[in-house]
């Protein structure tokens, strides 16, 4: 089991910056490949971006391409999201999912909801225009 508990979520001005993070406790010495996830109210989840648990692979949504950037450090068992020029279609809750690594290799990437095993409490993301 591991327990996902993101931070940094707030209001900002569109135009603005925010970066999240995530940090997992519990069994963490067993590998995961780790994510985002947002939902807006009234709309479908939306995949943000995703890491290998190698670290080495990362893949985004196609409307945060260029502006996101996913990371994580494994030290400190914290995956992080910074988000650049957010706009008011980046306003939602955000949510930090991690998947245990069994079976899959250091560099493969994971991009729906239900293939991850775990999701963190969610952090709100809200931008005013």
């Amino acid at each position: 089991q591991v327990q996902l508990v993101e931070s940094g979520g707030g209001l900002v001005e569109s135009g603005d910056s925010l970066r999240l993070s995530c940090v997992a406790s519990g069994r963490t010495e067993i590998d995961y490949a780790m994510g985002w996830f947002r939902q807006a109210t009234g709309k479908e989840r939306e995949f943000v971006a995703g890491i290998s648990w190698g670290g080495s692979n990362t893949m985004y949504g196609d409307s945060v391409k260029g502006r996101f950037t996913i990371s994580r450090d494994k030290e400190k068992n914290t995956l992080y999201l910074q988000m650049n020029n957010l706009t008011a279609e980046d306003a939602a809750v955000y949510i930090c999912v991690a998947r245990t690594a069994y079976g899959s290799t250091s560099s493969a990437l994971f991009g729906g909801w239900h293939e991850y095993n775990y999701e963190g409490r969610r952090t709100q993301v809200s931008v005013s225009s």
